[in-house]
């Protein structure tokens, strides 16, 4: 069954906006999932890209970067959109993958389309990074960029350092678990981060679950309504013979939680709970950034327009990492002279709900108007194409609305935040 996505394209015109053109194309992805904590059993699909929790689908048994591209090429077919159209291609991801040195063309030529392009990576940040490099293509005088975001925590590599300064020498790092449980700048583990900024805001245990019960309520609300479903392209995922594998057509292991579970589950952290973080996933994204006249061309509905306002990103102070998309979106209103009342649609990545609760501290903003239709606290956290994700969801939502401006932001490690502003007519 295919399901389908209104084209969305992204032009632009102010001070802040640059002259790029978005097309949204299908978008799919696929997540296996694994938390920092006991939860195995949470496997997760994206709304746009379906996402299987770790462990749990075909995709950790395929190298990720050609599933990518053979996926992002089934998708433009379904799309009706040759690849041949296709003169360049930005790909986003952060764990090493067989054969990575060959990035974008090795992925392109996954796609069938022998097209130069490039890797792009910045931890949670690098879906939408890859996104606004297109467009930054775009600008410098090509027609049509694809964007292909993914990545695979499942089996994720380990590495053999030799490190001449330690006393064993040789040193073993697991990508994934590794890099989460270790901040080398300040020795702490991410899930050490949501605590340190839980206490600092003083958070309460109760509003921060009552948050995470709003954001599986949203994401089922979403699912329940047919959202998800209009940005969902099932694929089935082959082996090397052709054989079937298993076919990728949902948020794996996402189930309805009730308030009393979340009240009873222990504290890892302060203020975090299993209930209250997301999931290590795998999957992939894709969409295509054009010119305004490709734009009209290859959409069906070329009578909307998605215009890119502005982006900023900021640096917090060490292991307040939850904090740091606040203080972007801050930053980013103050360039633009909006509010946040001005805004539409807001969306975020938030591996914790304390990210959430201390966007209310720090802006004010009711933490229960964002997220409508689900986020990665539920659906997972594939690293790479987590706010792919997240920005189509947001700005097929803003289609809904009629329009309006569309707030993307989201961490990323190193006490990064990132915040991006677009505009829907």
């Amino acid at each position: 069954m295919l399901l389908k996505l209104p084209s969305i394209r992204l032009s632009a015109s102010s001070p802040y906006t640059s002259t790029t053109t978005m097309l949204l194309l299908y978008l799919q992805a696929v997540f296996a999932a694994l938390c920092a904590i006991p939860r195995a059993e949470s496997a997760r699909f994206f709304s746009n890209n379906t996402v299987p929790a770790w462990q749990t689908s075909a995709l950790a048994e395929v190298n990720i970067g050609q599933f990518a591209g053979e996926a992002a090429n089934r998708i433009y077919g379904l799309r009706n959109v040759p690849t041949s159209e296709i003169e360049f291609l930005v790909i986003g991801s952060t764990i090493p993958w067989h054969w990575k040195f060959w990035t974008a063309p090795l992925v392109a030529s996954c796609m069938g389309h022998r097209i130069p392009g490039y890797h792009v990576e910045q931890a949670c940040a690098t879906g939408l990074q890859a996104v606004l490099l297109a467009g930054a293509e775009v600008q410098a005088g090509r027609d049509v960029v694809g964007v292909v975001t993914f990545d695979r925590t499942s089996d994720s590599p380990v590495g053999v350092f030799p490190e001449r300064r330690a006393h064993e020498r040789t040193q073993a790092l697991a990508d994934v678990w590794d890099n989460f449980g270790f901040d080398p700048a300040t020795g702490s583990s991410m899930i050490a981060a949501a605590g340190k900024t839980a206490r600092k805001y003083k958070l309460d245990r109760k509003e921060v679950d009552d948050c995470s019960y709003r954001r599986y309520e949203q994401y089922f609300a979403g699912k329940d309504s047919g959202f998800l479903d209009r940005v969902l392209v099932p694929l089935e995922v082959l082996n090397v013979s052709g054989r079937p594998l298993g076919r990728i057509d949902d948020d794996l292991g996402v189930r309805r939680i009730t308030r009393e579970s979340l009240g009873g589950m222990r504290e890892l952290e302060t203020c975090v709970t299993s209930g209250g973080q997301t999931h290590a996933s795998d999957g992939m994204a894709t969409l295509l950034v054009t010119t305004e006249e490709r734009a009209k061309e290859l959409s069906p509905r070329p009578e909307i327009v998605i215009e890119f306002v502005a982006k900023t990103e900021v640096r917090t102070d060490p292991s307040l990492m939850p904090e740091a998309p606040a203080l972007a979106v801050q930053r980013l209103l103050e360039r633009t002279g909006l509010a946040l009342d001005d805004i539409a649609v807001l969306k975020n990545h938030n591996p914790f709900a304390v990210n959430d609760v201390v966007f209310t501290k720090v802006t004010g903003y009711d933490w229960a108007g964002i997220n409508n239709n689900g986020c990665p606290l539920v659906w997972g956290h594939p690293q790479g194409p987590t706010l792919t994700r997240v920005l189509i969801e947001a700005l097929e939502e803003a289609v809904e609305l009629g329009g309006g401006y569309v707030l993307v932001f989201g961490c990323a490690a190193g006490d990064v935040g990132i915040a991006s502003l677009f505009r829907v007519s």
